[in-house]
């Protein structure tokens, strides 16, 4: 079982494991087959299960209510913006 944050869902935990192994494991390299690939991907899963820790969160809640207000701001200026065009 894993404990996520409220703010994130599962699939946030996916797509930041699968960024890792495109980091580490995909981008870097040129396969010659899929044998290569498969191959690397096995070493990397038990690589990193082996040293794998669980992720500090820092994301609190007030930084949630920050970021919020940020994008309340910028909902309203980029509204205010449209309308003086549209006036215009």
């Amino acid at each position: 079982m894993v404990h996520t944050p409220v703010h994130a869902s599962w699939l946030n935990q996916i797509e930041i494991f699968f960024s890792i192994v495109q980091r580490k494991v995909v981008s870097p390299n040129d396969f010659t087959d899929l044998d290569e690939v498969r191959n690397r991907l096995r070493a990397f899963e038990h690589r990193y299960n082996a040293t794998a820790q669980p992720f500090q969160w820092r994301f609190t809640t007030t930084d949630l209510d920050d970021l919020l207000a940020r994008l309340d701001r910028h909902t309203v200026d980029h509204h205010e913006e449209s309308s003086a065009a549209l006036a215009a």
